[in-house]
């Protein structure tokens, strides 16, 4: 059967720990390929405090384009209204056929709250979730969720240890502004395109982007 994992994030910017846990998982779970799926518009954080998607969209193009079992979606980017998993979730189920396995990539934190997710009950219908952890921590806490979920749907949560890297991209957001290295914390030619777009600047207007032009690459 054909595996495909599914990584959403905000990925404002990008770094090495979304994309070391990524590999991880598509080794431990035998996957065909990761998909990364910026959000367009994150339901749960004011506008104004994340950057432009298209902004999002390229660094994470950039991040993982030397990988070739890593792809990246525009589904959330175009789509119109709040980025919900279970619109995406939907759309994946309708693109691949039910002998394909979808596993969606996200944190051990994130999983915890699902129960807040739009539509969560309708998830565990559309894919398996993989809720990646430190080596060692404790995921006691997750046996509460089965209570709300029922036994067949807790079943479809997969807590997989991964080497997490204590990297986030609120700090990585933090060093721009204040003029510090963020070498070796997102990969180079991430860095050098927030360098070139002046993202995360204390001048910077997040939101704004200007259009992609030939160069956009580069």
């Amino acid at each position: 059967m054909t595996a495909i994992g599914i990584m959403g994030g905000t990925f404002d910017p990008i770094h090495y720990g979304h994309l070391r846990a990524a590999e991880e998982v598509r080794q431990g779970f035998g996957l065909e390929r990761v998909i990364f799926v910026p959000s367009g518009r994150p339901p749960h954080k004011p506008a104004e405090e994340v950057t432009a998607p298209e902004h999002r969209y390229v660094m994470t193009l950039l991040a993982t384009a030397d990988n070739p079992y890593f792809e990246v979606s525009r589904m959330e980017i175009d789509r119109e209204g709040p980025s919900y998993t279970l619109d995406s979730l939907r759309e994946f189920r309708r693109i691949y056929s039910p002998e394909t396995a979808l596993y969606f990539i996200t944190g051990l934190d994130a999983v915890l709250g699902i129960t807040s997710w739009n539509g969560y009950m309708e998830l565990f219908d559309l894919a398996d979730f993989i809720a990646v952890t430190r080596p060692g921590y404790s995921v006691q806490a997750l046996s509460a969720l089965g209570v709300y979920l029922g036994e067949d749907r807790f079943a479809k949560i997969h807590p997989f240890p991964v080497t997490l890297l204590a990297i986030s991209s609120r700090d990585i957001r933090k060093r721009v502004r204040e003029g510090k290295s963020t070498k070796y914390l997102v990969p180079d030619p991430v860095m050098k395109y927030i360098e070139k777009e002046g993202l995360y600047r204390r001048d910077a207007d997040r939101r704004a982007v200007r259009p992609a032009g030939p160069d956009i690459m580069a």
